[in-house]
């Protein structure tokens, strides 16, 4: 039997299809991550240069699009538009507030005091080339200041159910009507850890607690710093 950890991510991740029954049909997820996300995001600075938000968008692999998208079509006219998926980006975005959101605010060295995040909005998905892609936007309760110290975010699942990888092309950009001053760089996990979770069976993780935060030492945790000079 799943632990509750796996059944509350499966919850999440059917987006009320029957996705935890296919798992056992399919050989290809037989271990963890079941899923996999590639994440591009957009860090949202306000005109004094703190960060008011994080815009996200993740795109999911193909055999969990095929299954999320499957029944979407209502008018069969072989596209899904932007109304038919509307539901979906609804669901997906309410469930992940359970999960914090994937994304971890804090400042550099502080990684156990977080940010606290305002619910999802502006969020939607679209399908395109047999890929499905959330977008949402996560607004800060309380604007970060990058100057001086720098502010972090992690992308991550602690159950590590979910894969999140940030592009290899232009993963971060910076939003705002200013950003002069200001970088955000990406920094990956060591690849040898990554490396050695491949050999991980589904027992193991059957086995971590609720509170598991197996999945942080997956995290790429973007950087963001702006120069002092600007206050």
């Amino acid at each position: 039997m799943p632990s509750r950890g796996a059944q509350r991510h499966q919850r999440l991740l059917t987006l009320l299809l029957a996705f935890a029954g296919s798992l056992a049909h399919a050989p290809a997820v037989v271990a963890h991550p079941h899923v996999w996300a590639t994440v591009r995001s957009e860090i949202v600075l306000d005109p004094n240069h703190k960060i008011t938000g994080i815009r996200h968008a993740w795109t999911f692999d193909e055999f969990y699009t095929a299954m999320a998208v499957e029944g979407l079509d209502t008018n069969k006219d072989g596209v899904y538009s932007k109304e038919e998926l509307q539901p979906l980006a609804k669901v997906n975005v309410e469930s992940l507030k359970d999960f914090d959101y994937f994304t971890f605010v804090h400042y550099e060295g502080e990684d156990d005091k977080l940010l606290k995040l305002k619910p999802p909005v502006d969020y939607w998905v679209d399908y395109d080339k047999s890929l499905l892609t959330l977008h949402f936007t996560l607004p800060l309760e309380t604007p970060a200041d990058p100057h001086g110290k720098a502010v972090q975010v992690d992308v991550y699942d602690p159950s590590f159910f979910v894969a999140f990888g940030f592009a290899t092309e232009k993963p971060i950009t910076l939003a705002g009507a200013d950003t002069k001053g200001c970088s955000a760089d990406v920094t990956l996990p060591d690849p040898d850890t990554s490396a050695d979770a491949k050999a991980l069976t589904e027992s193991f993780f059957s086995q971590l607690g609720p509170n598991s935060n197996f999945g942080s030492q997956f995290a790429q945790t973007v950087t963001v710093k702006c120069k002092d000079s600007h206050l």
